[in-house]
Formats: C-alpha cells, sequence, structure tokens
C-alpha cells in the first residue's frame, strides 16, 4: 500500500456538485445548473425531481450510445466562472464536457504552492493541458511554463482564458502538437524543465493521426519525460481520469500512477504520494473524478527544497 493515499475534495463557490443519483449529476457551474451522466451514482437522488427539472440544461445519451445536449431555458453559448485568481470560459460541448473539470482544483492549488515555495525558477512543462487551467495556476505563480495539447481548439480556448485571467504578462509558450512527439524532439534538442504536469486521457489522437492508449503509451511518455526533466527536479503532477466504483480499485490504479512516476524519477530523491480526486454532493456522496501520483522535493522540515 502507497502511503499516504489522500483522498481530496476541492472548495469551491462558483461549482456545486448540488446533487447525485439515478445515474446523473446536478452540477452548478456559476449561475447556470447542468444535468449530466454519472454512472457511479447508483443510489437515489436526494433532491425532489422540481429541483432537477429545473436545471437550464441536460446532456443525455442517446440510443446509438452518443450524447446530446437538452437545454430547457436559455443560456449563453459560454460563461465566465471564476475560482480564486482564475477566470475561464465554460461552455457545454457536443463531449458533455463543459471546459472545466472541477476536481481539478486541488491540483491547482498545489502547483500554486510546490511553485510559490521552489528555491530557483521553476520551467514548468504541462502535457495534454487541455483548456489551460492547470497552466495557468503555474503561470501565476511565476512559472515559466510550456503548454501542450494535440486539439487546436482547447489550445484556443486556453489563450483565451490566459487573457481572461488577466495574465498577459505571464508569457506562456502554446504548443498544438502531439505529447509524445513533443518531449522526444526537446530531448534531442536539449531542452528540459524542472516542473512537469500530464494529464492524459484513456484514448486520443495527436494533430497528425498520432494513437495515445494509456497503458501502451504513457510507460514510453513517462521515460521519455525522465529525460527532460531538469535537476534538481522541483515537481511532477500525473493524473488520470477513472470510472473507478470501489474504492479498492481507485487505490489500485493510483498506486499504478505512482509506481510508474517512481521508475520515471529514479533516484531523485523526491517525495511522492498517490490518491484520488472526488467532488462530495450535498448528502456527502462522493464521486469518484480520477486518481493521481505528485512527486515533490522536500528538505527535513517538510518544506521545498
Amino acid at each position: 500500500m502507497t502511503e499516504p493515499m489522500e483522498k481530496l475534495s476541492p472548495h469551491w463557490t462558483d461549482y456545486e456538485l448540488m446533487d447525485s443519483g439515478d445515474g446523473k449529476k446536478l452540477e452548478r457551474f456559476g449561475e447556470i445548473t447542468l444535468v449530466r451522466p454519472e454512472p457511479q451514482a447508483k443510489w437515489e437522488a436526494a433532491l425532489p425531481a422540481q429541483k432537477w427539472e429545473a436545471a437550464e440544461g441536460e446532456f443525455a445519451k442517446t440510443s446509438r450510445g452518443q450524447g446530446d445536449w437538452r437545454f430547457r431555458k436559455p443560456v449563453p453559448k459560454r460563461w465566465v466562472m471564476q475560482r480564486k485568481n482564475l477566470k475561464f470560459w465554460v461552455q457545454p460541448t457536443p463531449s458533455g464536457h463543459v471546459g472545466v473539470f472541477p476536481d481539478h482544483a486541488c491540483h491547482w492549488d498545489w502547483i500554486d504552492e510546490v511553485t510559490r515555495r521552489a528555491a530557483a525558477p521553476v520551467k514548468l512543462l504541462c502535457l495534454f493541458g487541455h483548456t489551460g487551467l492547470a497552466s495557468l495556476a503555474g503561470a501565476a505563480a511565476g512559472a515559466e511554463v510550456t503548454h501542450v495539447d494535440a486539439s487546436r481548439q482547447a489550445v484556443a480556448w486556453a489563450r483565451e482564458n490566459h487573457s481572461l485571467s488577466g495574465l498577459g504578462t505571464r508569457p506562456i509558450r502554446w504548443m498544438v502538437e502531439d505529447a509524445m512527439t513533443f518531449v522526444k524532439r526537446e530531448a534531442r534538442r536539449g531542452n528540459q524543465y524542472n516542473a512537469m504536469v500530464l494529464d492524459p486521457p484513456r484514448f486520443g489522437r495527436g494533430p497528425d493521426g498520432e494513437i495515445w492508449k494509456l497503458d501502451d503509451s504513457l510507460p514510453e511518455l513517462l521515460h521519455a519525460c525522465g529525460k527532460i526533466l531538469g535537476a534538481p527536479p522541483v515537481s511532477v503532477l500525473l493524473n488520470v481520469y477513472t470510472t473507478v466504483l470501489t474504492q479498492g480499485r481507485w487505490e489500485r490504479e493510483a498506486e499504478g500512477l505512482c509506481a510508474h512516476l517512481k521508475e520515471m524519477l529514479g533516484e531523485s530523491g523526491m517525495t511522492v504520494t498517490a490518491g484520488q480526486l472526488a467532488l462530495q454532493d450535498a448528502e456527502g456522496r462522493r464521486i469518484s473524478a480520477s486518481v493521481f501520483a505528485r512527486a515533490r522535493q522536500l528538505d527535513s522540515n517538510g518544506q521545498n527544497k
């Protein structure tokens, strides 16, 4: 068993998991409430049906296994949310996502902390950067950030969030590229980073048709990342979305990520922890969102070296 095995649930004001049950979750994003599928919510909903029916929109699966948004009331095409010093656009997408994973706010706080406490300037590489909130957390804390994602649309969204958060004076290098291709090229060029964030999907495609399969591709990517992790490293975060339903399963998945990360880090002397990100509804019922492993350099007093 990896110790400690953390269970993290973030604090929000602009987001709320209002209720869950019957295979769905009722969420508030700013002033807009949405209903989305949630296979973990096998219990009965706590709130009356009227509360669920008052939601502005719902993402429902179709008979062909795809999904479709159905709006009961007019809503903006997109709207602004904020958490602490970060502002970002939220928009319902055809996949059912809205551009923010609320559970990841725990990671934004961690990135902010390790960056501000670092004894040396932080050069942060964010792979699979999505709409950029981890990158923005690092930039806001003073890191020199390189943001990589295979989706041109996601990178454009991240750049808009960068401007919206007022971080124009904190430049970020934006790269639309396959993560593996980028990391291997950086190794050939001798470029290094002392902090990394990796948030890979289970499956994906690069801009030139590159195939990403987590179980097959992750060990190779971490090996490549190890070659560009400068000494002494400050921090490494590895996060993977999961639909695990039992405590034993999520712990095994988190331990697996921890083992991968330790192999990448070798004899770096970094402290590695692993755990689960979860969201909790008003009744205290937890929805597992992702598992992670995180590494940082600590001195004997538990502070960043």
